[in-house]
Formats: structure tokens, sequence, C-alpha cells
């Protein structure tokens, strides 16, 4: 349903275009989405919701009744709200990130901001940009929010320096003042409570990136070190304890397959594993609605699909009937404290997402919003998953996308590579860049490569300095495979991706040549050694650890980097860039658009001096996609906006 409120907070017009046959209406695409997360108030009278508009990232809360707006918080240019929590019936506490771009990855500062149901009360409680009290240069996470306890949350503090030592402490989410609790015995911790709210785990990792978890005791104060990545090879993480207290719950990475969800007695060390998928890692958590312990998990493999630890508990019943009785995937966002009203999220492949109010006692469910109303699932693209074995063995899975109307044959496609590219993955839910090339007629096949997340460590792992090599012969077994299965005509195949995606578009004509008839890279990485030298990610002592064990050292990149194989691409490429992107400096393609030029390879080119990683503003984005889509449409025949776009500026800033 749409609502006067929120097109007043969100300012923003729907200016329709008529399409005709062969053209693609971009901005049932480009449209923001009305909500992105959404969460019920502890006694159920209110929602709260992060809407996302141009550069930032809003709160609404809204009454459940009626979804009147009685409070909102809006950050400045990019900012972003990028966790939000009830810490009472009446108290919100937001956790602000910030990015530059709408391709980048928020990035928290470590912000938290408190407001009333009402809006009002609004206080910035801790932060870099707290005025007045503090207890020195910090950045916060919210840890627990205290069930028992409406005026105070539990934190974990990070001073501002390069490998801090955290420490948990009690904030008054009123007035912003803290009391340490516990100090933690490894750099850069998050900490896990029990169900009293003591803290029992500490989980972190210096500038190595080495992850170490520490346990303590209920009412004790010295830590233990069980596990360290260095050592096990693998990574544990604390999910929280059982309704009892007597059992622990640690995700666990496994020497090969999937990671798995375990219980630990800590009287008697036992363990023993509970859940474990064949193909996937757990998703997402799933909590006893009304408390914080953990009872299942979602899995994103071919289809979602939900596994409890006790399939015969009052949550896998609740689950399974919500299952039926919306004949898809479920997830429950949150809960009233009594677990009377869960606020249920389903999605698919075709459908962004719908949200309901569920009275499990009455067992009715009442439709709260969609996350974009104007998407009609009957006239998407269908979403098919896909398996196959790269030319080492390595089991590869994914995604392709068939346009609405066609047969699965002879189809011109378009290979999207996603970002990251390490610990990314595609996980078949809607998509609308992925909708919108379906929509111009183009099967399109997205693959999780190695590196990729989702498929255990193993396969994760098998990413490192993989950059150019093994990750790109995935792409191209990928692709072989739909040519193989007559999904794509071989003679109408272009790639195209962003960042991490846009460097794996170029290579791909590089090491491929004749495979693809055109490649296209948006925010992209073309020049390998300069990411040592330029971009955000060796800012921090951990980010340079991060690009010399992943990425490579600076003096074995060059011959694994587009921008000096220009002379190699034989086909048309299209470039777009922002001169505010921090991640992918702009510096990139400007160097490798001046390499194609003097190779004499066909190069256009979309600057915008103001944007950053992903194109924020709405015209920039309709100028862009009519671009892609003019430039898909001379190689592969699909077909091209009808949307009018403003003027463009391919010069650089």
């Amino acid at each position: 349903m749409r609502k006067r409120w929120l097109a007043a907070l969100l300012g923003v017009g729907c200016a329709w275009l008529s399409a005709g046959a062969d053209a693609v209406e971009l901005d049932r695409f480009l449209r923001e989405d009305a909500f992105n997360s959404i969460k019920i108030s502890p006694g159920g009278e209110y929602v709260a919701a992060t809407i996302p508009l141009e550069d930032a990232t809003a709160v609404a809360i809204l009454r459940a009744a009626d979804m009147t707006l009685i409070g909102s918080f809006r950050p400045p240019r990019n900012n972003h709200a990028g966790s939000f929590d009830w810490v009472s019936n009446e108290r919100l506490v937001i956790g602000l990130a910030q990015k530059s771009g709408r391709l980048d990855e928020p990035q928290a500062t470590g912000e938290l901001y408190g407001i009333n149901a009402d809006g009002k009360g609004g206080e910035l409680l801790v932060g870099y940009r707290v005025q007045g009290y503090n207890q020195g240069a910090v950045a916060a996470f919210l840890t627990d929010e205290l069930v028992d306890d409406d005026r105070n949350a539990l934190i974990a503090v990070w001073p501002f320096t390069e490998n801090p030592h955290t420490r948990i402490e009690r904030l008054d989410v009123v007035t912003g003042r803290r009391i340490v609790v516990a100090r933690s015995p490894v750099q850069r911790a998050d900490f896990v409570t029990d169900n009293a709210g003591e803290v029992r785990f500490a989980l972190g990792a210096g500038s190595d990136n080495v992850k170490k978890l520490y346990y303590r005791t209920r009412g004790g104060t010295d830590w233990e070190m069980l596990n360290d990545e260095a050592v096990n090879q693998r990574v544990e993480i604390p999910l929280g304890f059982s309704a009892d207290g007597s059992l622990a719950y640690l995700w666990i990475e496994q020497p090969k397959g999937p990671d798995a969800i375990v219980s630990w007695n800590p009287q008697t060390r036992e363990r023993k594993t509970l859940l474990r998928d064949d193909v996937v890692d757990p998703a997402r958590v799933i909590y006893q609605p009304g408390s914080r312990v953990p009872v299942g998990a979602l899995y994103l493999g071919d289809a979602p699909t939900t596994r409890f630890f006790d399939p015969a508990s009052s949550t896998a019943r609740l689950y399974r009937s919500l299952q039926a009785a919306f004949d898809g995937p479920v997830y429950v966002t949150s809960s009233t404290r009594d677990a009377r009203t869960v606020l249920v999220e389903t999605w698919s492949g075709r459908n962004p997402g719908d949200f309901y109010l569920y009275d499990t006692v009455g067992k009715v469910a009442k439709h709260l919003t969609s996350r974009s109303q104007w998407i009609d699932p009957r006239q998407t693209a269908e979403v098919r998953p896909f398996a196959l074995t790269a030319r080492d063995g390595l089991p590869l899975h994914g995604f392709l996308t068939i346009p609405q109307g066609s047969t699965d044959r002879n189809l011109p496609m378009v290979v999207v590579p996603h970002g990251g590219p390490i610990g990314v993955f595609d996980d078949g839910s809607y998509d609308r860049e992925t909708q919108l090339l379906a929509a111009a007629g183009y099967a399109v096949l997205q693959v999780n490569f190695r590196g990729s997340a989702n498929y255990g460590r193993a396969h994760t792992q098998a990413g490192r300095q993989q950059w150019g090599a093994a990750m790109q012969d995935d792409v191209t077994d990928a692709t072989r495979w739909a040519i193989a299965q007559g999904v794509a005509d071989k003679n109408r195949i272009c790639i195209y991706g962003a960042s991490y995606g846009a460097y794996a578009a170029l290579m791909g004509t590089i090491r491929e040549p004749g495979l693809y008839q055109c490649a296209a890279g948006y925010v992209g990485v073309y020049d390998l050694p300069m990411m040592h030298a330029r971009g955000d990610i060796r800012d921090a002592r951990s980010g340079r650890t991060y690009l010399r064990e992943w990425l490579g050292a600076p003096d074995a990149l060059a011959a694994r980097s587009p921008v000096n194989l220009a002379d190699q691409v034989r086909v048309p490429v299209f470039l777009a860039a922002g001169g505010e992107d921090e991640r992918a400096p702009i510096l990139h393609t400007k160097k490798m658009e001046a390499a194609l030029k003097r190779a004499g390879t066909p190069v256009e080119s979309l600057y915008y001096p103001t944007e950053g990683h992903g194109f924020y503003t709405q015209a920039h984005q309709r100028e862009y996609y009519t671009r892609l889509l003019a430039f898909l449409s001379r190689s592969l025949g699909g077909k091209t906006a009808s949307a009018s776009t403003v003027a463009g500026k391919d010069n650089a800033p």
C-alpha cells in the first residue's frame, strides 16, 4: 500500500513513462524500494523500518495498527542507518554507517543514535561526533538490548587506535552515560552474552586478520581461548545459549564443505553437530520469537530453506505453517516480547519481498507492506538455479535468469560476475539490475566462482590470489556450460560487472578471445598494483594485510591487470565511473579507457564527478542504464530504454 507519508519522507515522485514493445521502461527498475528492513517494537505498538533514499538510508517509525508515520530519522548525505534495534517499547537505537556510492559496502562508523518512538528525544549517544560527555574517541556497536532493562543496553566499545582492545560497556540509552562492564582479551572484538545479559564470548582479530575466540564462565572474569584460526584453520562464531543456559551454540567452518552449527557444553566440553547442509552455509540464524535463543537457520541454496535444532519445537512448527500459508520462504525478522505477534518477511527471485504481521494465537496474518509494491511478480523474469563442475573438479553453483515469455533456448546472454569478490555471493533473490537486463531480452548468468561465500571455507579460500586466474576460469566454464546447454547463443554473449565484476568482464575478453562479443565495466578496478597504492582498503593495516594475502604482492599483479593488456581486447567496451569513488578510484577507469584507445579498441565512457562507488542520483542512473542497454543492444540485439535521458558527462571530472 502506498502512503502519503512515504512520499513526503522520500521526496520521490513517480514519472512513469510509456514503454513500447521494443523498449524497457527504466523507472520501475530504478525506483527506490519502499523499505529495506522492518522490525516490530517489543510491545507491538510500533514498527520501525529503514528507508532507502537517493544517497542515504533513513528510519521511519510507524504505528503498527494503521501504518501512520509518528517519528523519523534522516542522516546526512552518504550516511546510513546501517542497523537498528528496539531497546524498549518506546526507544530505538540506530547504528550509523557511511558509504560513498550505491555499490559501496556500508562501513559502520561506530556511532549509536537513540530516538523515541514518537520521533522525540533524538540523541547521538556515542561515537566520534558526540559533543559533551565521552570517554575518549571511540566506536560502539550494540551487543545486547537487555530485555529486562528499558533504560540500558550493552555495547562493544572500540577505542580509535589501529588495533583496539575492545571493552563492553553498559550504555544509558537516554543520556549516553557509559560504565565499563568487561574488557576483551583480543583486539577488534565482538561479544556474545547469555540469556541473563552476562558477557560470555569474545571473538576478534588483530591486524593479521586471524580470528580468535574466547570464553568465560558465568560470574567469572578470566578468559579462556577456545579457538585460534591460525592453529585450527577455521573460524568459530558464537551465536548464543539454549533457553536453560546449559548449552552454547557455535557456527563453525569445516575443512571441507559447508559450515556447521554445533552445540557446545561448557561443563563437559562435548560438541554435537546440529545443522549442516550438503551444499551451502547457514545464511541467517533463526531465533525463538521473543528471545535471543538460537533454534535454527535459514539456508540460501537452490531455494531458501529453514532447518531447526529440534524439528518438533514450537518455532519449527510456526515456520512450517507460515511457509505453507505463503507458499514460499519466510523469515521472522522480529517479534513482540510475549511472542504473540511476529513480523514475517517472504520473498522470491521474482518478488522483492512482502511483510506481514502474524498473530501466533489467533493464527491470523495481516499484510503490512511490500518492499516494492509497484513490482508485479507475475510480470518478472524467472530465476533458476544451476550447477556445474569447473575444469579442476570444483563444484560451482549459480543462477540463470530467463526473460519472461521466452523459451530457454538460444538466447542472447549477459554474464554478470558479482563484485566483492571475496565473501560475497549471488543468492537468487530478486535483483533489479538482473531483472532489468532480462526485461531487455537477455538471459543473465550469475555464477558463484571460487572466493565467493556460502559454500564453505575451502570454496572461499580457493580464491586466494586467483584474480584473473582460476576465478576467471570459473566464469568462463559457466559461460561455456550455458552454451552447451543450448541456453545461450554462442554468437550473442557479453560480459558485464561492477567493481571486481568489471575487472572480470575485461579479463574475460582478454583470456577468452571470441567467447564474448562485448564487455562493460562499472566502477571497476583494472590496475591491480594500484590497489596497494590508492583506495580505502589500504587505509588500515588489516586492509593492507587483506590485499597482500588475497590479491597478491604488487610486483606480481601487473601481468594480471587489464590496463596492461588492452591490446588483447578485441571487442567493444563500455566503461563508467564516479569521481568520488574511494573503493575503486576513477583513475582505474581513466587509465583503462586511455589504454583501449591507444590499442584502437572501440570504447565508450561515462563519468560523473560527484558520484562514488555506484551512482546515487536517479538521473545519473537513468543515463547510465540507457547507455548500457544501447551498448548491449548493438552487439546482442536486445531492447533499449524507453526513457529520454538527461545530458551525460562523457568527460573527465
